[in-house]
C-alpha cells in the first residue's frame, strides 16, 4: 500500500539505406568502432507532420482543446523492432519556426534536433529528415526543441517504442502517457509560462490526463503479467508512481533493464519521476480476480490515472518478476574515468556570466532564434546560462571532451527546487546519489533533488551534446549547456 505524500554523415547514410533489406549495415558505435548489425536491417520510412488537433480534454461534453500533434494523432506512436534503421522526415506545419528530437536516442550528432547548434531551426512549411539507427530497445519519446514550454505545452508529443524480441511475453501490455494541461473553461489555453512559475517548480496544470483521457480502465488476465510503460511527457510535474493491489517491479528506466526492483522496497513505495522520464513496471494481477490501481502519489489528492480489472485468468502461476535482458551500452571504465562537477543554481542576468564563444568557432556568429530562448534568466549550471532576452550568442562549452574516453560527472543541486537533468546522445550510468535513493540504472534523464548530488558516468560520443533540466521552463530560462566531444 502506497503512502498519500565521429557520426555517421547523412550521405553515408543514405548510401547505405540504397542497399538495405539487400546487405547488412556497417554501422558506427558510439566510440566510432564499427559493428555490424544483423544482416537485412531493415529501414523504415516515417513522416511526422506537426499540427493542429482536437481533443476533449476536460470531458466529453466540454468544449474541444485545439492541441499539437504529429499527424493529428494525439501522443502518436511507432513501435520498431531492435535494429531498425528509423527515417523520419519532420514536417513543419504549424505557423512557427520547429525541430524535432528523439530523446534518449543514440544518434549521430547532427540528427539531434537541437536548432543553431545541430541543425537549422525549420521554418513553417518546411521539413528536415533524421536518420537513425535504433540499437537500444525500450520506451523513448519524440517532441520539438524550441519553444518547448508552447509547443510540447499544447501536446506536441509522440511515443517511440522499440521492441526486442528477447524479452519475456507479458500477458498485457499498456502505454501510459501522462500529461497536465493548462486549460481555461471554454477548453482555450492558458499562459503556459509566468514567471512565479518559471523562476519556482514551474508553472502547472491544472487537467491531468493519461494518454489523453482523465483516467483509463484496462484489463489483464488474474494472475497475470502486465507490462506498463510510464511516461512522463508533462513540461513541469514531478511524480511519485506506485501500484495498489498488485504485486509490481520497476523493470527499466528510461527504456534500459536493471535488475528489477519490487516497488514496495522503494521510499514511500513509489518511483520519483520527473518530466522526460519514463519507466517500465512488471505488474502482477491479484490471482482473485480484484483489480489493480496505479497512480500518482505525490500530492495529498492522489491521481489514480490507471485500474486494471481481471478479465479470464492464467494458469501458470510465476514467482518472482520477469526481467528484461542486460542493456547492451558503453560501459564507462571507472578506473580511467576523468571526473568532473557541475552546479545547479538559480539567478539573475547580473550573476550569470555573458560570454561567448572565440571569433574563430565555427559557431561563434550563430544567433539564436528568438523562439528557442525564454525572455529572461533563471537558472544557470556553473554560473553560466543559455542565452535569453536580448542575449543571442552560441554560448562556450561547459566542458571539452574526447570521444570514446569515459567520464564520471557529479550533478549538485544547490537551488530549492528538484530538476530532472538531461542529457543528449547518451545512456548515462547513475552511480550514486547523495540522498542513497537510487539504484544503480542507465538512464538519460536523472531526477536531481534540492540539496543533492548524483553521479553519473559515460563513455563520451562525438558532437556537441546539450546538457539541461527537462523542466522545460528552467531549461528555456537559463539552465541549459552542451560538452563539445571531439
Amino acid at each position: 500500500m502506497k503512502k498519500s505524500g565521429a557520426g555517421l554523415s547523412r550521405r553515408a547514410f543514405l548510401g547505405a539505406g540504397a542497399v538495405l533489406g539487400a546487405s547488412a549495415w556497417l554501422a558506427p558505435t558510439r566510440t566510432g568502432q564499427a559493428r555490424v548489425p544483423a544482416p537485412f536491417a531493415p529501414t523504415r520510412t516515417v513522416a511526422l507532420k506537426a499540427g493542429e488537433s482536437e481533443l476533449k480534454l476536460l470531458g466529453p461534453d466540454r468544449p474541444a482543446t485545439r492541441i499539437l500533434a504529429y499527424d493529428g494523432e494525439p501522443f502518436r506512436t511507432l513501435r520498431l523492432p531492435r535494429g531498425t534503421r528509423l527515417q523520419a522526415t519532420f514536417l513543419n506545419g504549424m505557423h512557427e519556426g520547429s525541430t524535432l528530437h528523439f530523446h534518449g536516442i543514440r544518434m549521430p550528432n547532427e540528427y539531434d534536433g537541437v536548432p543553431t547548434l545541430t541543425q537549422p531551426l525549420v521554418q513553417p512549411g518546411g521539413s528536415f529528415v533524421h536518420l537513425l539507427p535504433l540499437d537500444d530497445p525500450g520506451t523513448f519519446f519524440f517532441h520539438p526543441h524550441c519553444d518547448e514550454t508552447g509547443q510540447a505545452g499544447r501536446g506536441l508529443v509522440g511515443v517511440l517504442i522499440v521492441e526486442d524480441p528477447r524479452d519475456p511475453a507479458f500477458d498485457a501490455e499498456y502505454v501510459l502517457t501522462l500529461k497536465d494541461w493548462r486549460l481555461a473553461d471554454d477548453g482555450g489555453f492558458l499562459e503556459l509560462s509566468e514567471p512565479d512559475g518559471a523562476s519556482k517548480a514551474g508553472t502547472f496544470g491544472a487537467t491531468r490526463t493519461v494518454n489523453g483521457a482523465a483516467s483509463l480502465n484496462l484489463t489483464a488476465p488474474a494472475g497475470g503479467d502486465v507490462r506498463l510503460r510510464i511516461l512522463n511527457v508533462d513540461s513541469t510535474r514531478i511524480m511519485d508512481i506506485g501500484v495498489e493491489g498488485g504485486e509490481a517491479w520497476l523493470i527499466a528506466v528510461d527504456g534500459h533493464a536493471l535488475k528489477p526492483v519490487r516497488l514496495d522496497d522503494l521510499p514511500d513505495g513509489v518511483w520519483r519521476m520527473g518530466p522526460a522520464q519514463r519507466i517500465d513496471v512488471h505488474l502482477r494481477m491479484p490471482r482473485d480476480g480484484s483489480p489493480v490501481q496505479v497512480g500518482d502519489y505525490r500530492a495529498a489528492d492522489i491521481y489514480h490515472f490507471a485500474t486494471i480489472a481481471a478479465e479470464g485468468k492464467v494458469a501458470r502461476p510465476r514467482k518472482g518478476p520477469l526481467a528484461l535482458p542486460k542493456p547492451e551500452l558503453p560501459r564507462p571504465d571507472m578506473k580511467k574515468a576523468e571526473r568532473l562537477s557541475f552546479t545547479l543554481q538559480q539567478a539573475t542576468d547580473a550573476a550569470v556570466k555573458d560570454i561567448a564563444l572565440p571569433p574563430d568557432d565555427p559557431l561563434a556568429k550563430a544567433l539564436l532564434d528568438s523562439l528557442c530562448v525564454g525572455s529572461t534568466t533563471y537558472w544557470g549550471i556553473d554560473s553560466e546560462s543559455w542565452p535569453t532576452g536580448s542575449r543571442r550568442n552560441v554560448p562556450p562549452p561547459l566542458a571539452r571532451m574526447t570521444t570514446g574516453r569515459s567520464y564520471a560527472v557529479e550533478i549538485k543541486n544547490e537551488t530549492r527546487f528538484p530538476h530532472p537533468v538531461h542529457l543528449h546522445g547518451h545512456a548515462f550510468e547513475v552511480l550514486s546519489s547523495s540522498l542513497d535513493r537510487l539504484p544503480r540504472h542507465f538512464a538519460d534523464t536523472v531526477l536531481v533533488q534540492p540539496g543533492e548530488a548524483v553521479t553519473v558516468a559515460f563513455v563520451a560520443a562525438p558532437g556537441d551534446w546539450v546538457f539541461h533540466c527537462h523542466i522545460l521552463e528552467h531549461m528555456e530560462t537559463g539552465m541549459m549547456g552542451y560538452f563539445r566531444i571531439v
